[in-house]
């Protein structure tokens, strides 16, 4: 990732990559040395850092000589074309076998490994500076295809491929936030209403009674006012 990196310039652009064509890598590169050792690529972090099995163990591997718009960088927001780049990794190399070929100095500060990767023997270092989603980031000692690759971010520029297609992105502009829908409200169902007691109707309090010996309350179904003579809304009592 940038934090990496002495890099050229910064990243981004507003236009859509092209549809995804894996058989375009195979223009790429040069073949990988009879050093690089095969792995399996188990994840990827985002466009130039990928995990895989290195001597038995899981490991965070940043590709050299590249550096790609930053997506998860602490303080740092997800710059134009770093969405892009991470997406296309993800679909060339994720589950994919590959082949590392390890830097002159193979860890950096992080502990993570530096190196070049090969996919279908094309160096993937290489081909995400020709689809304009990296740029050229010097870190010496590992130098080994600087000049190669320094020609193939130059033809880039020209095309103004990803990054180098507006000022914005170059310079490392934030890419536009992704409006997420309001959740909907949810709505309680109203309650249902209730079915009022229907009225008893008796002639007198006598009658009242013979039901309610004490009476009964104003509300009450039996209520009628006329028997509350005494208006203190209890109606026949005692």
């Amino acid at each position: 990732m940038a934090s990496l990196l002495a890099v050229t310039v910064f990243f981004g652009s507003v236009s859509p990559l092209s549809p995804i064509d894996e058989s375009s890598i195979v223009q790429a590169a040069a073949k990988p040395p009879a050093t690089a050792f095969k792995s399996k690529v188990t994840d990827v972090v985002d466009g130039d850092t990928i995990k895989l099995i290195y001597k038995g163990r899981k490991e965070t591997v940043r590709f050299i000589l590249i550096d790609t718009p930053e997506t998860k960088k602490p303080n740092t927001c997800v710059q134009l074309f770093g969405p892009e780049a991470s997406a296309y990794t993800k679909k060339v190399l994720l589950n994919k076998e590959v082949k590392v070929e390890l830097g002159v100095d193979t860890r950096d500060q992080y502990g993570r490994l530096l190196a070049y990767i090969y996919i279908k023997d094309v160096m993937f270092n290489k081909t995400l500076l020709e689809k304009g989603l990296a740029r050229v980031a010097i870190y010496k000692p590992n130098t080994k295809y600087l000049k190669e690759l320094q020609a193939v971010e130059k033809v880039a520029k020209g095309k103004k491929a990803g990054i180098w297609s507006s000022v914005n992105a170059r310079n490392g502009g934030c890419a536009p936030k992704v409006a997420t829908a309001p959740k909907p409200a949810i709505t309680k169902p109203a309650p249902k209403p209730t079915t009022p007691a229907k009225a008893e109707v008796f002639k007198n309090c006598t009658e009242l009674r013979k039901k309610y010996p004490s009476g009964v309350a104003k509300g009450h179904a039996a209520y009628q006012s006329k028997m509350d003579r005494d208006k203190d809304n209890w109606a026949c009592e005692r």
